[in-house]
């Protein structure tokens, strides 16, 4: 307990970043040393007035022990980056936190993991191809990441929850607040049977520059970032980056090329990102160790339209004259279609024209 508040109130020192709080644990050991440090000691590190000020008045003792004891109603645990249940790969990045909030199964933060991310306006075969490479990372008993943002995030926690897998959803916000609030139910799922995780204290709004800095603890958490659907400028290719920077491997599904969220995928495909064709491609690439290939046709599970599409496709046909047997709109015909080829049950002749796959 006591230890708790020191690191609590050295998280809500005025002035201090994360690197600038770990140079201070680096230099003390402990936060309790800091907090008993000489004014010229504290000035000779370069603190701020306000920093020094805040220490030496004793108000943060106060301070720190309402913020813990809302803490504690809440169900809220901290977990500090002293622990050994602190997760090993976010202390090989440049700038961890000193500590997390946490709700859920702290375990889930030492294992295998891989990060989902992508646009929050995403297309229909984002959304199924995210749902389906969780599912299977979940199969495999490996940990899904994300951000619990609309869209590819959402659909990455959901597959890994439909195989009862293990997920860490990453907030921008006080784990007080759920953003967006359509995720509510998402939200306490992720709860119960994963993890949710934010550096950041109860109360913080989920303000826009939040959430590069939570990007970071993303990749931080993962072997590797898959990324599904980006636009050019997007928080996925700055998760992608961050990933790059910290030693990560990044992984790229590709898309339709006339959709405005494959050119972000495409482009880290130019730039050496791994092509993900379904989830062996990143099993492989890691090397993780695996004893099911979900890779196989018979482990996927499809919706109503699709069966229907490969029940046509026995013969080949043209994108609109399966619109046409089907009475299925060809644009979103054509984003189940790609969806399909990427599965490998369907295949795209000259001409385009598709036929089945036979297994």
């Amino acid at each position: 307990m006591e230890s708790l508040i020191y690191w609590l109130a050295l998280h809500c020192l005025p002035g201090l970043g994360c690197r600038r709080s770990m140079k201070l644990i680096d230099f003390f050991g402990e936060p309790k040393a800091l907090f008993c440090a000489s004014q010229k000691t504290l000035q000779e590190l370069g603190l701020k007035a306000e920093a020094i000020q805040t220490i030496l008045s004793k108000k943060w003792i106060k301070d720190a022990e309402e913020k813990l004891k809302k803490i504690e109603a809440m169900g809220v645990e901290i977990i500090t980056y002293s622990e050994t249940r602190y997760p090993a790969l976010l202390k090989q990045i440049a700038d961890p936190p000193p500590l997390l909030y946490l709700k859920g199964e702290a375990e889930l933060l030492n294992t295998p993991s891989i990060a989902i991310v992508g646009a929050r306006r995403a297309s229909f075969y984002g959304l199924k191809i995210a749902t389906k490479l969780a599912t299977n990372l979940a199969e495999l008993g490996i940990t899904v990441v994300s951000g619990l943002a609309r869209g590819i995030d959402a659909a990455a926690h959901k597959g890994a929850l439909q195989a009862n897998g293990n997920t860490i959803g990453v907030l921008g916000c006080g784990l007080d607040i759920v953003y967006p609030s359509e995720n509510q139910k998402l939200y306490a799922q992720v709860e119960k049977q994963g993890a949710l995780i934010s550096e950041f204290p109860l109360g913080t709004p989920p303000l826009s520059q939040n959430f590069p800095v939570r990007n970071r603890l993303i990749s931080g958490l993962s072997l590797g970032v898959v990324v599904v659907e980006a636009a050019l400028r997007s928080g996925s290719l700055i998760t992608a980056r961050l990933a790059l920077e910290q030693g990560r491997e990044v992984f790229a599904v590709p898309g339709p090329i006339n959709n405005f969220y494959s050119r972000g995928t495409h482009a880290l495909i130019k730039q050496g990102a791994k092509l993900v064709e379904n989830v062996m491609d990143v099993v492989e690439e890691l090397n993780l160790s695996v004893s099911k290939d979900t890779s196989q046709h018979s482990n996927i599970k499809l919706d109503p339209v699709s069966e229907r599409i490969l029940s046509l496709l026995h013969t080949p046909k043209y994108l609109d004259e399966i619109a046409l047997n089907l009475n299925e709109n060809v644009v979103e015909l054509s984003s189940i279609l790609t969806l399909l080829e990427v599965q490998g049950l369907v295949k795209q002749l000259p001409g385009k024209q598709y036929i089945r796959v036979d297994v």
